[in-house]
């Protein structure tokens, strides 16, 4: 993976800028330590770090392709899963290859169908192409939305576009300011986003399944693909086989790789079911594949088993590696040190975000990276094949609005009342809530359980889902490693879209359709085991922390975090420590508290000034 960035600006200014490109490359260091490039005319400028994972010697950035007269140069983050097929196709077209990268298959790629190309990949990715003899840059996201993509828009600017948010501020030409949409997002959506918003003000995000072209006219995006619902044609036994192949080729793909490869290993379905065959791949080429696992100081001492989470993970873990016979790795985080980093999460995300659930994830990549340059993890599944309580329990299924967010007045009562009466929180979300609605593609007649089933998936893919991805993506290449989610697969996104919501459910149980698909790869006690959301600490020494940190900021009397959150909420939430969750069941009392630890440390790292 790679950070990326540019500018185009058509007075032929961006020779001027430099030195900015300079600083916007040096914000992306962490996303590619290994070797940088800037590519530099009058009207362009193309900005790339890369961390190199295939072709190292050959798959140098910004790549430039001269061929019939035109002249193209790519900056591009991700990778691509169907690069041999592709490369095949282009060879008997008449392309020739220097190296076996897939940036220069999708350069290739682009030159040879152009727009057209993005309909081609199976893949991650975010890139830019600028065609010099046109002038005009290409823009383009994945499907699935893995890979970040923000543009920014300035007067007297043109375009600027880059892998993060971070990139874009270190031009003068976008400062970092905040508004009104600012306010609501933080406060009634965070750490979820409107789609397409970048939360700061002027900046924006290409959204996933998106393309488009900038030119002297402007910037024109469309959308090249969304989920769309079809008459399901197949038997059960069919859909079962041909999810299992889906499953298992989407996994396969991704272990291609020049450097190291490993697994995430919670002890869970998906996970364990990518590093079976992970380690069945490795073990029939004589390797040993790595996987690494998570836990928290003393958490088996204050578990308390919940209905969202049974049972601890430890058991399965050990359970699983023995089963793998991997080389395992068992990262145990600290209590502080989760609290400490909740301000490195938030310079990695450019925004607050899901509190220790990202700053564990930041940590726990920290100590992979010295081991493996590529890790596989099983983000996704429960979006797709159903897995979460919201899927299944008919109540919160059919309760109107975000089912992750039931909380919009309990979170205007943290707003100062001069804020409350400037946002209507209700018709806010309420809007956003109705658009993702508008946006589900339904077959006509769809009624009952399979229409709120097609909404329910949309929700979570356009919302939910884009959190996590979100975190996976800035607390992984943090440390320059590399997370891929064979999940996130489009095939499997657009076939199980389709699949009746009873044979998703099978047997009643979440993911049935999955845990029956892949019998065979696990133990059964995983294989059935009730789903276990992501591990977070239940040591109390946490909440001590980060309720010391929130004191000290409620102590600090010109702390930007007053400037729209009311003192007297803090201080109740602090002494109360109600129960309402933030944003799902990963975030509850502590997480609160560090979000709001977050958001304060935001507004003062990036100097924000509230317009």
């Amino acid at each position: 993976m790679c950070g990326i960035a540019g500018q185009i600006d058509f007075d032929g200014s961006c020779r001027k800028w430099e030195p900015a490109y300079g600083a916007m490359q040096a914000s992306l260091r962490r996303r590619g330590p290994d070797q940088e490039g800037l590519w530099l005319t009058p009207q362009a400028a193309l900005i790339h770090t890369r961390l190199c994972v295939v072709d190292i010697a050959r798959g140098t950035q910004p790549m430039v392709l001269r061929q019939g007269g035109r002249e193209l140069a790519l900056v591009y983050n991700g990778e691509l899963y169907n690069t041999e097929e592709l490369r095949g196709e282009l060879l008997a077209l008449g392309h020739r290859f220097q190296g076996h990268s897939d940036t220069e298959v999708l350069l290739h790629s682009y030159a040879q169908w152009g727009a057209d190309c993005v309909e081609k990949f199976n893949g991650i990715f975010a890139f830019a192409v600028w065609d010099a003899g046109s002038q005009r840059l290409f823009l383009a996201r994945d499907r699935i939305g893995v890979k970040p993509l923000f543009y920014a828009l300035p007067q007297g600017g043109g375009l600027l576009f880059a892998s993060e948010i971070k990139a874009l501020l270190a031009h003068p030409l976008v400062p970092a300011q905040a508004d009104g949409q600012t306010v609501a997002e933080v406060m009634l959506l965070g750490p979820g986003r409107t789609p397409g918003c970048g939360v700061f003000r002027g900046v924006l995000e290409v959204p996933p399944a998106c393309c488009g072209f900038y030119d002297r006219d402007g910037l024109r995006l469309r959308r090249y693909w969304r989920l769309t619902d079809q008459e399901h044609t197949e038997g059960f036994e069919e859909t079962v086989e041909h999810v299992r192949d889906l499953v298992l080729d989407a996994i396969e793909r991704q272990l291609v790789s020049d450097v190291p490869v490993g697994t995430f290993l919670s002890g869970g379905l998906d996970s364990s079911l990518i590093s079976s065959v992970a380690a069945r791949r490795f073990r029939a080429e004589g390797k040993l594949l790595q996987t690494f696992s998570v836990d928290y100081a003393e958490n088996q001492k204050y578990f308390t088993a919940s209905k969202f989470q049974p049972t601890s993970d430890s058991g399965y873990i050990t359970q699983m590696a023995d089963y793998l016979g991997s080389d395992h790795h068992l990262i145990q985080l600290d209590s502080g040190d989760l609290a400490q980093a909740l301000d490195a999460a938030v310079e990695a995300r450019d925004l607050p975000g899901m509190a220790d659930v990202d700053s564990s994830l930041l940590l726990f990549c920290e100590k992979i990276k010295p081991h493996v340059t590529v890790a596989l993890s099983g983000e996704c599944a429960d979006e797709i094949f159903g897995g979460y309580p919201w899927y299944r329990d008919p109540e919160i299924r059919e309760r109107y609005g975000f089912p992750w967010a039931q909380s919009t007045e309990y979170r205007e009562s943290f707003l100062t009342p001069e804020w409350r009466a400037r946002l209507d929180g209700a018709e806010l979300i309420d809007a956003r809530y109705r658009a993702t609605l508008a946006d589900t593609d339904l077959l006509p007649g769809r009624a009952g359980v399979e229409k709120r089933m097609k909404e329910m998936v949309n929700l979570n893919v356009q919302w939910f889902m884009q959190t996590l991805l979100d975190r996976k993506d800035r607390m992984s290449m943090y440390s320059g490693l590399e997370v891929r989610v064979p999940f996130c697969d489009w095939r499997i996104a657009e076939y199980l879209y389709s699949v009746p919501w009873e044979w998703k459910d099978y047997q009643g149980v979440e993911k049935g359709l999955l845990r029956h698909a892949m019998e065979g790869w696990l133990p059964e006690e995983v294989l059935w085991r009730k789903k276990s959301p992501y591990p977070k600490t239940h040591h109390p020494a946490y909440l001590a922390a980060v309720s010391g940190r929130l004191r000290q900021v409620l102590d600090t009397p010109n702390a930007p975090l007053f400037q729209f959150v009311d003192r007297a909420a803090l201080e109740q939430l602090l002494s109360s420590r109600r129960a309402t969750p933030w944003y799902g069941q990963l975030m509850t009392t502590p997480q609160t508290i560090a979000y709001f630890v977050q958001v304060n440390y935001w507004l003062e790292h990036y100097q924000i000034r509230l317009v």
